[in-house]
């Protein structure tokens, strides 16, 4: 796991004092705000993550742990189920899935090129999260499927 030292952590944690204080909305559906229950305290938790991907037929909106398998948040909803998502100005009990590195590498490849305007800074970021260069080709992004899992929320009917 990637450790985040305490200037980029307060920055991480910034979008989440917008949720705090009501108005998360001004995120609309770029970011969501996830509730979890800690695995062993059983406490409720926060985390605020950048939606990488989304289906309007369904509803449902992908993640991705950037910071490995060992995110906290995605240990925390593999053991216990999320409690809710807040989006926009949505808010819904989640169910959750863990995608395959096929649909993950549609998912990841849909948003760099979504986003293509800020591939380099994009580019950057995900070199710094994997800890080795990041080209955006297909050789790296699987390897960045398989190394970052990606999680597709949506509405429990």
């Amino acid at each position: 796991m990637t450790k985040v030292g305490p200037v980029l952590r307060a920055v991480f944690r910034a979008p989440l004092r917008l949720y705090d204080h009501g108005f998360g909305w001004v995120l609309g559906g770029r970011f969501l705000c996830l509730t979890h229950l800690g695995r062993r305290s059983g406490r409720a938790y926060r985390t605020v993550l950048e939606v990488i991907g989304a289906d309007p037929a369904s509803g449902e909106v992908m993640v991705i742990a950037g910071l490995g398998p060992g995110a906290d948040w995605y240990r925390n909803i593999l053991a216990r189920p999320p409690v809710e998502v807040r989006i926009g100005r949505r808010r819904f009990t989640p169910r959750h899935r863990v995608l395959d590195e096929a649909e993950a590498f549609a998912v990841l490849a849909a948003y760099e090129r979504r986003n293509r305007w800020i591939r380099p800074v994009l580019h950057r970021v995900l070199s710094g999260l994997l800890g080795q260069p990041y080209d955006g080709g297909d050789v790296a992004r699987k390897h960045l499927v398989s190394r970052l899992p990606v999680v597709a929320l949506r509405p429990d009917a």
